[in-house]
């Protein structure tokens, strides 16, 4: 009987994870794997109900090559993705089949349970015999836990912050950065034409690099960052001064999503989920509305949001998500499990898995920021790393 493999991808969406799950099936069928998709990442695992069989045919998906021959050509994942955490089910999110089961474990006084064993239970049942998981620092936390319980896992960044721990790139980051690059080159043409202070909004939660390597890249005027609390009127006095010093009379300045003001705290809406995070996003309206009090000066606001990761991936997120599941497969073949793929000094490797758990990777303030002026800084390139990280 042939082994097999399973692969998933895990919360947000970006552009790449389509070719990297390409790449792992096309790479575990040439060595004779069988391989199973599983669909809508952990929450697959979740709700796989053993004793009801149309759950199979819905969360559970047997690839061959034609079905994954067009997937390279769009974005995000044909597998769907969800944000389920299996060690962290609240009392709304347990399946109803799993509500009376003594597979879920009490963590709280809330009802909060562990479904781990049930997950464990449903990959024997699949007799999936190693697992390949796709996500940022939250999907790969739970990929933690079951290579702690045993099971044969090997994991693939993804992330458009780029700010997964031990390595230097994340699929999807390139892609967000060309995209916010390209928008924040056309909507000069409205900031200038109505001679207005853009304030446009990026994703980045605890990471600022999309913002950072997006001003850098389109010469924006200041740019404001996740690791840095900024000063709010020294900020609008410096676009205003930006402004006046600018022949076309406008001036335009970046922000991540998860920025605070000194002494402030980040910008948050709606419930919590089950990794622990609720909603970001709105520092960027703000801030324009204090903006346009302090200096007076009309505002031009836009939150780029799922712009940033919207269709299909650049040729670098392409290269670099082949790459990955090739070597995904290549470490399932030498039984190397418990590992994360990576890229670390512009060479492919992978390290243990546990190393996305030492903390998170953030921007180096020093080494690529101006936290005086609220710029990118990049004085010297030589020996600095292609993405600054």
């Amino acid at each position: 009987m042939k082994k097999r493999i399973g692969v998933l991808t895990g919360g947000g969406d970006v552009p790449g994870l389509n070719p990297a799950m390409k790449e792992v099936v096309l790479n575990a069928l040439d060595a004779d794997y069988e391989v199973f998709g599983i669909r809508r990442g952990w929450a697959g695992l979740l709700w796989y109900d053993l004793d009801e069989p149309s759950t199979h045919d819905y969360y559970i998906q047997h690839l061959e090559r034609n079905d994954v021959r067009r997937i390279d050509r769009d974005g995000g994942t044909f597998l769907h993705t969800s944000r389920t955490n299996p060690q962290k089910v609240r009392p709304d999110d347990i399946p109803g089949f799993l509500k009376e089961s003594d597979l879920g474990h009490p963590i709280d006084e809330n009802g909060t349970k562990d479904y781990t064993d049930h997950v464990l239970q449903v990959l024997d049942h699949l007799g999936i015999d190693a697992l390949v998981s796709i996500g940022g620092d939250d999907t790969l936390s739970y990929s933690v836990r079951l290579n702690k319980e045993g099971f044969p896992i090997v994991a693939i960044p993804k992330t458009m912050d780029n700010d997964v721990n031990g390595t230097d790139y994340c699929i999807g980051f390139s892609t967000a950065v060309t995209r916010s690059v390209d928008t924040i080159t056309q909507l000069r043409t409205s900031v200038g034409s109505h001679e207005r202070i853009g304030v446009f909004e990026l994703f980045g939660r605890n990471s600022g690099e999309t913002s950072l390597i997006s001003a850098f890249l389109s010469y924006v005027d200041r740019s404001i960052i996740s690791e840095v609390p900024f000063n709010m009127e020294k900020l609008a006095n410096f676009l205003w001064e930006d402004k006046r010093n600018n022949p076309s009379n406008y001036a335009i300045l970046t922000i991540s999503e998860g920025a605070t003001f000194e002494g402030g705290e980040v910008i948050e809406t709606g419930p919590m989920d089950a990794f622990g995070h609720r909603k970001l996003g709105g520092i960027g309206e703000v801030v324009s509305e204090q903006i346009k009090k302090i200096t007076g000066q009309h505002i031009m606001y836009q939150k780029f949001g799922y712009v940033m990761r919207a269709g299909a991936p650049d040729s670098l997120d392409r290269m670099v998500a082949m790459a990955y599941g090739n070597l995904a497969i290549q470490l399932i073949q030498r039984g190397e499990y418990g590992r994360l793929v990576a890229l670390q000094g512009g060479k492919y490797t992978s390290v243990p898995i546990e190393t996305v758990l030492a903390g998170r990777k953030v921007v180096d303030v020093e080494a690529y920021y101006d936290k005086e002026n609220y710029k990118p800084k990049v004085k010297d390139f030589l020996g600095v790393p292609m993405f600054l990280t």
